[in-house]
């Protein structure tokens, strides 16, 4: 690598740096949520210490999808924060948020998904969110089956794991709004998940089933699974 190289990655840190040891008001933090580079978003974003209306929330939100991963992760791991405080949830209230969550579920990044349904579990308490999300969510889980379920797992393919990897979270996501989903819809999932050759899935489906009360079907299916192959899919 040339001298260039060096003087650039020298100098972004050197700014990186200066930014954010650099006194902000909220007002400069929220401005460069929404109209900074991928540098200062991010730091805007660690930096970022309350919301204090609909417009900061926004701010938040819109980036935690269709940017840089390095501001995705940021701006997941604090919603997740912000999102303990019930008194904050009034202003995440919003169903344009509610597509963008489900977006950011089915990251590519997994501690992207993994602190969103951390955060978005704190909403299951407001039945607007639930059924509108939850419809949304049994959707993508029923289109992701449809794909998953016909892949030869022995090609290798990164197609293959890539919407293998959204639909465990999709069922991930579930596992936490079981009792927002419809029995019947959540079954029907169930039927097909357990079938699918790929053990996190059928892990997710065993999870699930360990979380809600069974009727005759579904306890057979949970008591093939104790006898699954797979240690991770049997431990449910």
């Amino acid at each position: 690598m040339n001298n260039s190289f060096y003087d650039t990655l020298n100098k972004n840190f050197n700014y990186a740096l200066e930014l954010y040891q650099k006194i902000l008001t909220h007002e400069e933090i929220i401005r460069m949520l929404n109209e900074g580079n991928t540098l200062q978003k991010q730091i805007a974003a660690i930096k970022l210490n309350s919301i204090t209306c609909e417009n900061d929330a926004d701010a938040l939100i819109k980036n935690l999808t269709g940017q840089d991963g390095k501001v995705r992760e940021v701006v997941a791991f604090r919603l997740n924060e912000f999102l303990q405080k019930q008194e904050l949830h009034k202003f995440f209230l919003k169903r344009q948020n509610y597509n963008i969550f489900l977006d950011a579920i089915v990251d590519i990044n997994g501690n992207i998904c993994r602190n969103t349904i951390s955060a978005i579990s704190n909403l299951k308490i407001y039945p607007d969110f639930c059924n509108y999300f939850c419809s949304a969510l049994v959707d993508l889980t029923n289109k992701l089956i449809s794909i998953v379920e016909k892949f030869d797992f022995q090609d290798g393919k990164y197609k293959v794991n890539k919407e293998v990897f959204k639909l465990y979270w999709c069922l991930e996501t579930l596992s936490i709004f079981t009792n927002c989903v419809n029995f019947d819809i959540l079954k029907e999932i169930l039927l097909k998940s357990k079938d699918i050759e790929e053990y996190t899935i059928r892990e997710k489906t065993a999870k699930i089933l360990s979380n809600i009360i069974c009727d005759e079907d579904l306890s057979l299916i949970k008591k093939q699974l104790k006898k699954d192959s797979n240690y991770y899919v049997r431990r449910f």
